[in-house]
């Protein structure tokens, strides 16, 4: 079987591919280039070529050839733009999670198909297993504070088929250390942070490549439900549900946060403390075509409702919920959680699977 394996620079899929390498596998690296706007993007942050530099480095390291395709184009039409209109309508969407489905198991896949390969490989902390009767069964990783499924949650079953993770049994320390021992150039780089490909990013400036300042109000709700004007910003589509930083109001004890955001009015809407009460919401709903289920096979009839656990941002511990098909998805938690964030992705779990996902319209 010839498997293509994502190198990206990094130690995590320098060590997949050392792994697969040592299993005997006929391999080739493939590096993919996304993204080359640094408009907005932070000082400090590293540019695609010096991924690229790694990248040969360690498939030179382990002797297997190295290809590299440029699918920025794919990129921007596909996860850039969609992020850009969801800002726009005042949701905060994950492009971690729409560049896995849209790029590196749909268009870097197809590459990989195409240069030969029959399954392609990434260093995400997961694990695929199939079921007796065929079904992929997508779990989560071994090492709990790596876990990554999460931003795999909107895969579908040819995709799994196609997909494979051999760093999913290991830790996070135990990868470095393999990488240490292997003399792979990754060993000690740190893990890249900020928006996939892109990388840290100054929000307002980088929105600003299509989205214009406009200002608005913010108001302050107080705990007793009164309400007042504080001061001003530059536009609601620059802000998230829970933010504190960036809001530049002093004179409270304790920090501002974000409380919701209405675009028809360009306010924004903040509480005082990390623990405002309208921070916290035990319900969300999910439109109907919103709704996807990665084991099919599982999927809920209208008028069914089930308990699964739930995860709402990634590395949040998975919260107990019940889950209801009703005109939509509507799942109801045990505990309110915080800052429930419409355009992002709730995902459901029954024990180590993650069977289903859907982005968040609404929350109450």
């Amino acid at each position: 079987m010839k498997i293509a394996v994502g190198l990206s620079g990094g130690v995590d899929s320098s060590v997949a591919a050392l792994l697969l390498k040592e299993k005997g596998y006929d391999l080739f690296g493939l590096f993919m280039r996304n993204w080359n706007d640094t408009t907005g993007t932070l000082q400090g942050s590293c540019s695609w070529e010096e991924d690229l530099d790694l990248a040969k480095m360690v498939a030179h390291k382990l002797h297997i050839p190295f290809f590299f395709t440029d699918l920025s184009k794919e990129y921007r039409l596909r996860v850039a733009d969609y992020m850009f209109r969801e800002y726009e309508n005042g949701r905060t969407p994950n492009p971690d999670i729409l560049c896995n489905r849209e790029i590196k198991f749909d268009a870097f896949l197809e590459k990989a198909l195409e240069l030969g390969a029959h399954k392609v490989a990434t260093g995400h902390y997961c694990r695929i297993e199939r079921t007796r009767d065929g079904m992929f069964r997508l779990l989560q990783g071994k090492d709990q504070n790596k876990d990554q499924s999460y931003f795999l949650c909107q895969l579908n079953q040819e995709q799994l088929s196609k997909a494979v993770f051999p760093i999913g049994e290991l830790s996070k320390a135990r990868v470095r250390e393999l990488a240490r021992q292997a003399g792979l150039p990754t060993s000690e780089r740190k893990d890249s942070q900020g928006i996939c490909f892109v990388g840290k990013v100054d929000l307002p400036v980088f929105l600003q490549q299509k989205l214009a300042p406009r200002k608005g109000n913010v108001v302050e709700i107080f705990r007793d439900g009164s309400s007042k004007v504080i001061g001003e910003h530059q536009g609601a589509h620059f802000y998230t549900i829970g933010q504190r930083k960036g809001l530049q109001i002093g004179g409270h004890v304790n920090p501002l946060f974000v409380l919701s955001t209405n675009m028809e009015t360009n306010t924004i809407y903040v509480g005082e403390g990390r623990d405002h009460p309208g921070l916290y919401h035990s319900r969300l709903f999910i439109e109907e075509n919103d709704i996807h289920w990665i084991r099919p096979d599982l999927k809920m009839e209208p008028g069914r409702e089930c308990d699964y656990r739930v995860r709402i941002r990634y590395r949040q511990p998975l919260q107990e919920g019940t889950l209801r098909h009703e005109e939509g998805m509507h799942i109801i938690f045990r505990e309110a959680q915080r800052s429930i964030t419409p355009g992002q992705f709730a995902a459901w779990y029954q024990g180590e699977e993650l069977v289903g996902s859907g982005v968040i319209a609404s929350r109450s």
